[in-house]
């Protein structure tokens, strides 16, 4: 019998990784995080450990070094291919030697060998990275502490490779983590999905703060941090001394700029949302969306979820928009051919449709329902907005980026990933390249006011004419860093990073300025800042910014053409000086100064993370670990990506049995239903019900005078500001479409109809509140 407790592997072989500590220190809004890994080597024979795990798609791996006993071996960034020959080379002989590298197919995934570890032997494994903090829609700033790692999913047919995952129901290893807050404004709070110990201030300002992780974490889900500001949105602008020994003229040689800034559009830009579009919704139907959306006993299924929210969707678009639904696994289907205008019949059509979609289409294959909605022609004045829900992987994620951003000049994309270990290389990507918002529904969030939140920023006018143009005194000059900036909304953060070149005799200011056209008005942002360097920063921004031309160059050099030999060699270059990982590159350390050589046949153990591949309320049995080759160990991950839904069937049925009692509907999701498409509820028992009366009670309170579905429509509009104010970010949409009606009806007697269905529902609302 295989023992599950206790530092072993599922053929009770023990497993070489102990713990893992991480602190994590945010300064403003970047963080840089330093991970210690544990290895003990508790066999007879020597061995080599290969952990693979998830990191954050933006994070820029900037450190990697070992400690053996009193031996500390600091790795180098090395052309890739000549990292692994030397690991190799260092591993035949008997050498300790530690490869750290990025997969090839994904950039959130990387690979940690531990090379040559002698029977009872110690090693502390140190990985730093650095990264840009991300804004939510409440102004937070959210980390992710990646644990869980879906495997992705390979089409049969496919020869590419695929991260080598090793996966177990319990994860043997403990997580530490401390947190310490630096900022230049007021911290006003600090959240987390996980257990913390109280925050501490560390001044009486508020500016600088720490919290620790609450003991006993298994680390077997993302561990997730908001860190609230009291100004968050304020623009800033930060310069970074040079490297020291880095030659100038250099990347690393000359001060880099991190600038940040908060548009803000006029307000009566604002007022009126765009009543044009064509709204494309591409929903993951594979069998991991029957997983539940969080731990908790309340917890929906994500298909359900995913129901709920295109319930949603559909009531608050605009009329005459056009609009289509795509379904993707294995395969994918579309509700029509092509996207039809909204209206009446076609919404309550592809409303039975939604009520019907199942988590029933196999694996994850987004390329091809992705080159099929672009191949679709574009209707004019109708701009085109993707909505894309998966909560999966996918092993060619560098190739749906690079279609996504062959397409941005006639779209833009807004991805969501779903639950835990939705790959943030393909979800944030996505975003990035289709000049659209990424968000991720984790936990207990709920998917529907993030979505709400995308489809106010797809409804907003869209920014065309972007320019930046730098004042810097005589003798200075700026260069752009970041590429191109093809998307602004209304009080998200633009990241910025240039190169300062020359000197300036006198002067220390200068300024950027953001300029563009927002429904043919010109409008203008400046942010003043100094040129001199800020304090303490070490290489933090000139890493970051390494990091986001490297990418651009990585992009570049996927797209094809003469002169891509060229563009790897610029990589390689601007990776080594800067030392962040790339594509191409990779961090190598061997322990030349070993006194003695390593003997005897070498076993390889894989170091199992956390998956979140559950069925319902039972777990797909979990994957052999696989000590032979990274062909067997492939082969079993796919194996057990398409075998899981055919061997799962009996339990997956089992558990559609335990959810056919379907639960009573959310009363906001009953009202919502029943709006019509142009806005307005008729009045009938339904409705009633979710008002808490009957039928007879509604109708006698009408005043004669009154038409049915305009007081329907009142009351409704009523009943969601006087009890779903808090869910408003959720019917924002449909609440503007029914004031948008009512006001054509040009009502006589308005505010008395106000008054009588104040007093029908026991309310106090008024007619401004309800923007009618």
């Amino acid at each position: 019998m295989v023992n599950c407790c206790g530092l072993v592997s599922e053929k009770n072989e023990p497993v070489p990784l102990k713990s893992i500590s991480v602190e994590l220190q945010v300064r403003d809004h970047v963080a840089s995080v330093r991970s210690c890994l544990q290895y003990v080597n508790e066999e007879e024979r020597p061995l080599e450990a290969v952990f693979v795990f998830p990191l954050p798609a933006d994070a820029a791996v900037c450190h990697f070094s070992a400690r053996i006993g009193e031996q500390e071996i600091v790795a180098e960034v090395q052309d890739r291919q000549s990292a692994r020959d030397q690991y190799d080379d260092a591993v035949s002989s008997g050498q300790q030697a530690f490869l750290l590298e990025e997969s090839e197919e994904s950039s959130d995934v990387f690979k940690l060998s531990v090379g040559c570890l002698s029977p009872g032997q110690n090693a502390s494994i140190t990985i730093v990275y650095i990264i840009e903090l991300s804004v939510q829609a409440d102004h937070a700033l959210r980390f992710c502490l990646p644990a869980v790692l879906n495997p992705r999913y390979t089409p049969a047919a496919s020869a590419a490779g695929v991260p080598e995952v090793s996966s177990a129901s319990v994860i043997p290893y403990t997580l530490s983590l401390s947190v310490e807050v630096r900022s230049s404004d007021r911290i006003s709070r600090l959240e987390s999905s996980c257990p913390l110990d109280p925050l501490e201030f560390l001044d009486a300002q508020h500016t600088h703060a720490s919290v620790n992780l609450s003991p006993g974490h298994r680390f077997d889900k993302d561990v997730e941090l908001f860190l609230y500001y009291e100004n968050s949105h304020q623009p800033s602008a930060e310069v970074e001394a040079a490297a020291p020994a880095a030659p100038s003229g250099s990347l690393m040689g000359d001060p880099a700029l991190m600038i940040s800034l908060y548009p803000e559009f006029p307000a009566d830009v604002m007022s009126s949302l765009a009543s044009q579009g064509e709204f494309i919704f591409v929903v993951d139907r594979s069998g991991s969306m029957d997983c539940r959306m969080h731990h908790g006993n309340d917890a929906q299924m994500r298909i359900e979820s995913a129901r709920d929210t295109l319930l949603l969707l559909l009531k608050s678009l605009p009329m005459g928009c056009y609009f289509n639904i795509y379904g993707f696994g294995s395969h994918f289907e579309s509700f029509f051919p092509q996207s039809v205008v909204y209206s009446e019949d076609t919404m309550e059509e592809a409303l039975k449709r939604v009520k019907s979609m199942s988590a029933d289409m196999g694996g994850t294959e987004i390329l091809q329902p992705l080159k099929h909605i672009y191949s679709q022609p574009c209707y004019p004045d109708h701009p085109r907005q993707l909505f894309i829900f998966t909560d999966g992987e996918v092993w060619n994620t560098k190739e749906v980026l690079d279609l996504v951003k062959s397409h941005v000049y006639s779209h833009r994309c807004f991805s969501f990933g779903i639950g835990e270990g939705a790959s943030t290389a393909l979800i944030t990507g996505m975003a990035r390249e289709g000049s659209g918002h990424a968000q991720f529904i984790t936990g207990t969030d709920r998917m529907q006011p993030k979505v709400m939140q995308s489809l106010r920023f797809a409804l907003q006018p869209a920014v065309d004419n972007i320019s930046v143009d730098w004042t810097v005194p005589e003798g200075v000059t700026v260069d752009m860093l970041s590429p191109p900036i093809n998307a602004l909304f209304q009080g998200q953060r633009a990241l910025i990073y240039a190169q300062i070149k020359g000197q300036s005799s006198g002067k220390t200011e200068g300024a950027v300025t953001v300029k563009y056209r927002l429904k043919d008005q010109p409008v203008t942002n400046q942010l003043q800042f100094t040129l001199k360097p800020t304090e303490d920063t070490g290489l933090t921004i000139h890493q970051l910014a390494a990091r986001s031309v490297i990418r651009s160059l990585e992009q570049e050099e996927r797209a094809g053409g003469a002169d891509t030999e060229n563009i790897r060699k610029r990589i390689v270059e601007l990776s080594v000086q800067a030392g962040v990982s790339s594509a191409h590159t990779a961090f190598i350390g061997v322990n030349k100064d070993s006194k003695q050589t390593v003997k005897g046949p070498l076993l390889q153990r894989s170091v199992p993370v956390a998956r979140m591949f559950q069925m319902s309320a039972m777990r797909c049995a979990p994957m052999r670990m696989c000590a032979n080759s990274h062909d067997t160990l492939r082969s079993a991950i796919v194996f057990k990506r398409k075998k899981c839904s055919a061997a799962m069937a009996p339990q997956m049925a089992f558990c559609s049995a335990m959810h056919e009692a379907e639960p009573q509907k959310d009363p906001l999701l009953q009202l919502v239903s029943l709006q019509k498409a142009a806005g307005f509820w008729e009045l009938n028992a339904s409705l009633a019900a979710v008002f808490g009366k009957t039928e007879d009670q509604v109708t006698n309170q009408k005043a004669a005078q009154v038409d049915v579905s305009v007081w329907a429509t009142i009351l409704a509009l009523i009943w969601l500001y006087a009890f779903k104010s808090d869910q408003q970010d959720e019917w924002q949409f449909v609440a503007m479409k029914a004031a948008s009606w009512i006001r054509s009806q040009k009502l006589d007697g308005l505010s008395q109809c106000v008054c009588d269905g104040n007093a029908l529902l026991g309310c106090q609302v008024t007619e401004d509140a309800l923007g009618i």
